[in-house]
């Protein structure tokens, strides 16, 4: 049992957080390209990904890992997204919409990660993941995200 719960359930649960939270932002990174708020699905957005953080954090470790490091970064990164949306109402757009891009970048580097860790097919192509079919992946995804996050920059006005 972990906390309360088998551990089994647990990474359950936050596998479904964190797939809700990709869900969600890439509906905000939608919002930001057509230069919507979507505030309910922003909100979504900042709760799930923050919950997978921090759910991140109670998982059995040892010691700092890459994945602590990076649940770290990810809480810094939301909570300046989450400071320039609401306390400062948009005044910042560009660090929001820079920001809120960061934490579903970092969301979707780990579900690549971990895809490639589970997956029989990539585990196959890539089973250290310092196999060229990983590197690939990750390097498009990072692509992908540094275009989106330029367009999203340039269009998101607040309405």
């Amino acid at each position: 049992m972990f906390l309360g719960i088998s551990l089994h359930t647990f990474t359950l649960i936050h596998v479904v957080i964190s797939l809700l939270g990709i869900g969600a932002g890439l509906v905000v990174v939608y919002g930001f390209l057509t230069s919507k708020r979507l505030d309910g699905w922003t909100a979504f957005f900042l709760a799930t990904t923050a919950l997978t953080s921090i759910t991140g954090f109670l998982f059995p470790f040892n010691g700092v890992t890459p994945a602590i490091k990076l649940g770290i970064i990810s809480l810094v990164v939301l909570a300046i997204a989450i400071v320039a949306r609401y306390p400062l109402h948009l005044t910042w757009r560009k660090t929001y919409v820079i920001s809120s891009c960061a934490a579903l970048y970092f969301n979707v580097f780990v579900l690549v990660v971990q895809s490639f860790e589970k997956v029989p097919a990539l585990k196959a192509l890539a089973p250290t993941q310092k196999e060229p079919p990983f590197a690939i992946a990750q390097i498009t995804v990072l692509a992908i995200f540094v275009a989106l996050t330029a367009v999203a920059v340039k269009r998101f006005r607040v309405e």
